[in-house]
Formats: structure tokens, C-alpha cells, sequence
């Protein structure tokens, strides 16, 4: 299951090895549609890639430190930097393509 984070662990949890957070909101449609396609990765990829979810209403200061003013937005980061971000919904063909240059 992707672990929930909130603004106070952000930091902590995506500060080693490669990770992806799911920014999304309760309310977004493509963010609903994005969800399973992490779930699923998530059960495929989780001994290369900790994956983690932000709801970005009950934590808006991490969204609003990285600029993120789209959702769904996907970030990955490599041992605590930002290495790239994908806005909107995305294939798992498309993730798994962007995380395997990573992983």
C-alpha cells in the first residue's frame, strides 16, 4: 500500500533512494484515475522505488514549496532531489518509463 505523508515527514520519507509522491486531492477526478495505476506499481516496483501520496489539501505547504499548482502531479526524486515531475494523469507504461532511468 503507498504510505501517506504528510508535510512534517516529507522531507524524511523521500530523502533516500529513489521515490515517487502522488500529489492529489480528494475532489480530482484524474487524480481518482491515477491512484490505482501507483497502487499498482507500487505492488511491482517497491524493492526499487518508495512510493508515497500527498493529499495536497491537508498539507498545502510542501505543494506550495515545489510550485505545484496542477494535480495529479507525480515527483520523483532521487536521494532528495527532484529529478523529475509528471502533471496530470499517466499511463504505467509512462511512470514505469520515467522511473526505470532512475531505479
Amino acid at each position: 500500500m503507498v504510505e501517506a505523508i504528510t508535510d512534517d515527514n516529507f522531507n524524511d520519507k523521500t530523502s533516500k533512494g529513489v521515490t515517487l509522491t502522488d500529489f492529489w486531492a480528494t475532489w480530482c477526478g484524474p487524480c481518482r484515475m491515477q491512484s490505482p495505476v501507483v497502487e499498482q506499481l507500487e505492488g511491482e516496483m517497491n524493492d526499487q522505488v518508495k512510493f508515497t501520496k500527498m493529499d495536497v489539501d491537508a498539507n498545502p505547504k510542501t505543494a506550495q514549496n515545489f510550485g505545484i499548482m496542477s494535480i495529479p502531479t507525480l515527483m520523483v526524486k532521487k536521494d532528495g532531489a527532484v529529478v523529475d515531475t509528471l502533471v496530470g494523469y499517466h499511463s504505467k507504461e509512462q511512470i514505469q518509463k520515467v522511473l526505470a532511468q532512475y531505479a
